[in-house]
């Protein structure tokens, strides 16, 4: 699972890194750009970075906090860019857009920038951000205890037995505590600022439009930008999509959840009941429709009887298993995790070893921009009989969730949301965006995407790869849709329609 692609809705695995200096090389004449009127030039300097890349540079951009009051107080967004290296063949500049809310598009840039710029063949310089909020841009925090930060926590499982009057106060009481620290910069925390961000980074760059790769969450901020700024998009590209209902935005990707964990789950189901992982020690059953039930009766065990892991204080319980799935659906790298888990919860004598994720607390920066954004955006239903109907109904449809994508979250207490009304994506601007989505996306689900395609008309093209997991891009082994982006990036030219990859 790549970290920046998933940090949001599964609230995913994350990964720390050491800090190295990089070397900058001189910047050619040809390359030189002036900045936007009223925005200052980007100071760029060698990057602390993680070795993964070389080359890197980095900058501080100043941006409003409020964009109603431009002249007032401002924010810090950390920015960074991987040149190219063939000026000569250079065309503009690609942004990496990250997942999230709350993902790295400095850790994006040093995870992948150097396969972009390998793929594009030095057609770009390579830049990307961290969004205000996240990694080394402004932050905001919330003041919220550990246990409140854990992420089953933090995602709203029910009680065993579907009860939410724990998740009901443990959201008030979040919403509380960030309503009292979070303070203007917790709630300037929006998808149309992070829009609005980009494009005060594009005026600091000194270009007219740039090219977009989008993932994940970063696709619906990559269509906000196209939709407010459509003469500034070049080729943009949005992998992994999600449903841009305006009416419920974040609410609906999360409830769109549960029928996409189902959708997956047989992808889980045939790894681990292939004779290959007997080898492995990680065979479950003998037969694929046998690890559903397998899985739902463990989950249901360790309801009732939690087991003690290795994190002292930790248990593994229903919940933790059932989450631990949900990020494993995220690539099929993660399957051995969460295979491991389970075979270590059915041996009496084994100690369970939980994830990292789950096993600590997420920061109290990380917890805020991810709550900030969710809440921020649009608005909540209110009404906790609401709330109990829903987890009802969805525990018995789609019991490997059991009712946690549409329980209530600590938005239903915010105030004064949404802080702006959401954008509506639209077919009104130039035809110019690609979309690549995955057929079981557990995240992004493929049935979404179709809204996203049918909302953008005749602007969009989109490329369906026969595949699960989330992200697609240089990411599912899949040479046709590989193919079909890069050769948008470096040509322009998209398919004449709405195209297929099979797996």
């Amino acid at each position: 699972m790549t970290t920046y692609r998933s940090r949001s809705l599964a609230i995913a695995l994350s990964l720390a890194s050491a800090t190295t200096a990089l070397t900058a090389t001189a910047v050619p004449a040809a390359q030189a750009r002036s900045a936007g009127a009223g925005v200052s030039a980007l100071d760029w300097k060698p990057c602390a970075d993680d070795g993964a890349t070389t080359g890197r540079e980095c900058a501080s951009l100043p941006v409003p906090l409020d964009y109603a009051d431009p002249n007032g107080k401002t924010l810090t967004l950390a920015v960074s860019r991987l040149r190219s290296e063939n000026p000569d063949k250079r065309r503009g500049v690609l942004l990496a857009i990250p997942g999230g809310p709350g993902g790295s598009g400095l850790r994006m840039l040093a995870e992948q920038g150097a396969a972009l710029r390998k793929e594009t063949g030095g057609a770009y310089d390579i830049v990307g951000f961290d969004p205000r909020g996240v990694g080394a841009s402004t932050k905001a925090s919330c003041g919220l205890s550990a246990d409140d930060r854990m992420m089953v926590n933090l995602r709203s499982w029910p009680g065993a037995d579907g009860d939410i009057s724990e998740n009901v106060a443990r959201s008030r009481r979040i919403a509380e505590a960030c309503r009292r620290n979070g303070g203007p910069e917790l709630r300037s925390l929006t998808s149309r600022n992070e829009a609005r961000d980009i494009d005060r980074f594009r005026q600091a760059l000194g270009e007219r439009k740039l090219s977009a790769y989008g993932v994940s969450y970063g696709t619906y901020v990559g269509a906000v930008y196209a939709q407010l700024f459509p003469r500034h998009t070049d080729r943009w590209v949005l992998d992994s999509n999600g449903d841009p209902d305006p009416t419920r935005v974040e609410r609906g990707w999360l409830a769109n959840m549960a029928p996409a964990a189902d959708l997956r789950f047989p992808d889980f189901a045939a790894w681990a009941s292939d004779p290959a992982r007997d080898a492995e020690g990680l065979r479950l059953a003998q037969h694929a429709q046998e690890v559903r039930p397998l899985f739902l009766a463990l989950a249901a065990k360790l309801d009732a009887e939690p087991r003690k892991t290795a994190k002292e204080g930790v248990p593994l319980t229903g919940n933790q298993l059932r989450q631990a799935l949900q990020l494993a659906f995220y690539s099929d790298g993660s399957f051995p995790m969460v295979a491991q888990l389970i075979k270590a919860a059915q041996d009496p004598r084994a100690v369970p070893v939980l994830p990292p994720p789950l096993a600590e607390p997420m920061s109290d920066e990380e917890a805020a921009v991810i709550v900030g954004v969710l809440c921020n955006d649009v608005s909540w239903p209110e009404s906790v009989p609401s709330y109990e109907r829903a987890v009802a109904a969805d525990r018995i449809r789609h019991p490997l969730t059991a009712g946690s994508p549409v329980n209530v979250l600590p938005c239903a207490y915010w105030k004064d949301a949404p802080a702006e009304k959401p954008v509506r994506i639209t077919d009104e601007g130039p035809s110019n965006i690609l979309m690549i989505q995955g057929l079981r996306d557990p995240g992004t689900p493929y049935f979404g995407a179709l809204k996203m395609r049918a909302a953008w008309g005749d602007r969009a093209r989109m490329v369906t790869v026969d595949h699960g997991g989330h992200g697609m891009y240089l990411d599912s082994g899949n040479a046709c849709g590989d193919r079909a982006v890069t050769t948008f990036l470096t040509t322009g030219v998209r398919p004449d329609r709405d195209a297929y990859c099979a797996s």
